[in-house]
């Protein structure tokens, strides 16, 4: 029996994170029976590849979306929600990659190894939101834990790579790498300090509470997700030199005791999770091991004796890859596989 193709259209596809979307529906051989690339108006006429053919980019609109099945969104919070709900209205299940839904109580919002059953409430809106990285990369280890024990409180601090904050990012932390070598000013423009040789505590805007959006943003979406407006997260989000893969210091307090041993044992037998945990040697996550990778890595996994009930972790993952592109895809082969 042949599978069912899909056709599919990727918007914002000419972006870093549409370009990769791309690649992980290549890799992971989704069925696409149709491609289509939708991107700014300024980037139609593009040619770029699909399995080695040439698709031309055009521009999105909201006449773009007829006969299209599933729309992976990575074009940023103005596009989506003019044109999401367009796309929706015609027929496709949207798959967005912005901040623009996430916390809609009618759209689902899916880490497929923590909700996979909400993608079914899809059905409200026809779209799908996909959580910010770093939350997506904690709840990847958090799940198993919470599942176990009920996490309680969480305590974060992030260390997020300079790709986070796009293709400029990634540029400016390389050039300032170069013009220090060479004994030049260092320019700064993508972030508000100097990051090569530097840490800035500061990822997005400050709210009234003196914690930032990005910090916010863990602490509203991993309630939603695990569906418990109990669970409290602190968090405090660093940008560090680092090109590609955030990293997370995890503290959580449990309803009961979880021993590292038991954590060990159910970190691996989850999904998605590779755990690293022998630091007297040397093993544990690290970004260099993370970068392209589509699990989460977790180490130095042990018992916080400062408080009852208490467990610290690191977990470590590809915030462009599990992050945002792959998480989409998987969400995509999820509505393949179980709803259209």
């Amino acid at each position: 029996m042949s599978r069912k193709e899909f056709s599919v259209a990727v918007v914002g596809a000419t972006g870093a994170v549409g370009e990769l979307m791309i690649r992980v529906l290549e890799e992971r051989n989704f069925p696409v029976g149709e491609m289509r690339y939708m991107a700014a108006p300024g980037e139609a006429g593009k040619v770029m590849k699909w399995k080695g053919e040439d698709v031309v980019v055009q521009a999105a609109t909201p006449d773009s979306f007829k006969g299209v099945q599933i729309a992976l969104f990575s074009a940023g919070g103005k596009p989506s929600l003019d044109l999401a709900p367009v796309a929706a209205e015609a027929g496709a299940v949207v798959i967005d990659n912005s901040s623009a839904f996430r916390m809609d109580p009618e759209i689902p919002l899916v880490v497929p190894e923590v909700n996979p059953g909400d993608v079914a409430l899809y059905r409200h809106r026809g779209i799908i939101a996909n959580p910010n990285c770093t939350t997506i990369i904690m709840l990847v280890a958090l799940k198993p834990l919470h599942d176990f024990a009920r996490v309680r409180r969480v305590v974060v601090s992030s260390y997020q790579s300079a790709s986070g904050a796009g293709a400029k990012g990634i540029a400016e932390l390389e050039q300032q790498a170069r013009d220090w070598s060479a004994g030049k000013p260092l320019e700064v423009s993508a972030f508000r300090h100097q990051l090569f040789f530097n840490l800035i505590p500061h990822i997005d805007s400050f709210t009234e509470n003196g914690f930032t959006k990005e910090e916010m943003k863990m602490h509203n979406e991993t309630r939603k997700m695990l569906h418990d407006d109990r669970i409290m997260v602190n968090a405090t989000c660093v940008r560090v030199a680092v090109l590609t893969a955030h990293s997370e210091s995890v503290t959580i307090e449990t309803e009961k005791e979880i021993t590292p041993g038991k954590a060990v044992e159910l970190l691996k037998a989850a999904p998605g999770v590779e755990v690293m945990d022998e630091p007297e040697k040397g093993v544990y996550p690290m970004p260099l091991f993370a970068a392209g990778q589509d699990i989460c890595y977790v180490g130095r996994i042990r018992k916080d004796f400062s408080a009852p009930n208490s467990l610290n972790f690191w977990v470590v993952g590809d915030q462009l890859r599990k992050g945002a592109a792959t998480n989409a895809v998987q969400i995509a082969e999820i509505l393949a596989r179980d709803y259209l």
